[in-house]
């Protein structure tokens, strides 16, 4: 049998030096089979996939350390490996990748390049630099993937049906928004030359003989969920992952909260002597403040964080800013392909059998107040930031009432991590 290489460490990684004798040299870090980091005589390191690809030997870069981590290496050396099992040449596709944007830059605008342009013209007219970012994060989610490096002159109605309709029924609202902003991009590079024709992105005698409406479309928007048996599993698997994302994911699932209140967590909005995050107004969907009680299991997972002098996020991305979107939707993929991988059924919704999605948590944790505990469901809404009778939010808004709430998170807490007796039913609260 061909030698395992041994699991080494963050740690031991980061104290790998060159023996300062000879050229570069490679060490086997474990984890993925031919993963190497390489070490040269001056300094540098660098990660390498050593693999074979129809029958030739390559080493595939997969980027510098430290931007790139161990657990980001690993990552990319999966997907290059499932790019080989698939018949790709990562290397070959990488320099097509680069060829055809090196002809499309020297041929004409790129949708990227018209994005950037288009915002820096149209500064003046947002209120704000949230509702900026807002903006060229949609188009970066969900249009850049397939746009990105096409000329705008050659973009088509089928184009921007591609980017919208994987999302049109799930998350309609998004891409209501998605379809405006793309149209809003071709609308300026036609006006500054850069195209000619209809614009292929209008709603009105175009995608809208093509799309439903969204107003007739169901406004509940069902995103496949993590079964309730299943959730422990899950929760330790993402625990077994490293990465800032995992740990967003973890965190996001012990406060039921949504991505984009995570991603934008801020260490000045959490009290760690009281246990709560108040997240502002400006933060929440519904614009109204919103307190989250932490459960201690929260609690120390906040306390294990590496904290930033210059960076105030509680989950910054590697480059400093905030997590993208598709960061946490990326790392769910990951374990639901890794449980398959080992036999397991991976995390699917119980309905539409799809694999589960970030926003899916909340559902689950939903799903479990309902049919596993006697806490009252009004009390799971509030802790969701759902809309519900005035009334009802009053009561649950005074001081004392979170401290119910947390006894909730607490038990949620309990059954993500196991420590709950199989079976046992949570007493009501009143």
């Amino acid at each position: 049998m061909p030698r395992v290489a041994k699991e080494l460490s963050a740690l031991e990684v980061k104290r790998m030096q060159h023996p300062g004798k000879g050229g570069n040299i490679t060490i086997a870090v474990g984890g993925v089979s031919g993963l190497l980091m390489q070490l040269t005589p001056n300094g540098g390191r660098s990660w390498l996939l050593r693999a074979s690809v129809g029958g030739k030997r390559r080493e595939i870069g997969l980027g510098g350390f430290p931007d790139v981590t161990l657990a980001q290496a690993r990552d990319r050396a999966r997907d290059t490996k499932d790019k080989i099992r698939s018949g790709i040449d990562p290397v070959e596709e990488r320099k097509a990748t680069r060829a055809a944007l090196e002809t499309a830059q020297r041929r004409g605008l790129t949708f990227a390049d018209a994005v950037d342009r288009c915002l820096a013209a149209k500064l003046d007219a947002f209120k704000n630099a949230k509702h900026r970012d807002q903006w060229r994060n949609t188009l970066n989610t969900y249009a850049m993937p397939d746009l990105r490096n096409m000329l705008v002159d050659e973009i088509t109605v089928q184009d921007v049906l591609r980017v919208l309709e994987p999302i049109w029924r799930t998350k309609t609202e998004t891409a209501k928004r998605l379809r405006g902003r793309i149209e809003a991009v071709l609308s300026w590079a036609t006006v500054a030359g850069h195209r000619t024709g209809d614009n292929p992105a209008r709603w009105a005698g175009n995608l809208k003989e093509l799309l439903p409406a969204p107003d007739r479309i169901a406004k509940q928007d069902n995103q496949p969920a993590i079964q309730i048996d299943d959730a422990p599993r899950w929760f330790a698997a993402i625990r077994d992952r490293d990465g800032m994302g995992a740990r967003a994911l973890e965190f996001a699932a012990l406060t039921a909260a949504r991505s984009q209140e995570v991603r934008g967590a801020q260490w000045d909005e959490i009290d760690l002597d009281a246990g709560v995050w108040t997240i502002p107004a400006g933060r929440m969907k519904k614009e109204r403040e919103h307190r989250v009680a932490l459960s201690n299991e929260t609690m120390a997972l906040l306390a294990a964080l590496p904290r930033f002098p210059d960076n105030t996020l509680v989950f910054p991305a590697q480059r400093g800013g905030q997590l993208s979107d598709m960061t946490l939707s990326a790392t769910m993929k990951r374990i639901h392909k890794a449980d398959v991988a080992d036999g397991g059924l991976g995390f699917v919704d119980r309905v539409s059998k799809r694999p589960a999605v970030p926003h899916g948590l909340r559902s689950t944790f939903r799903d479990w107040v309902a049919e596993r505990t006697h806490f009252p469901g009004d009390m799971a809404e509030v802790a969701l930031a759902h809309k519900v009778s005035n009334a009802v939010e009053a009561a649950y808004r005074r001081g004392d009432m979170i401290e119910k709430r947390r006894a909730m998170m607490a038990a949620w807490a309990d059954y993500l991590t196991g420590t709950s007796k199989a079976g046992a039913k949570v007493v009501r609260i009143v």
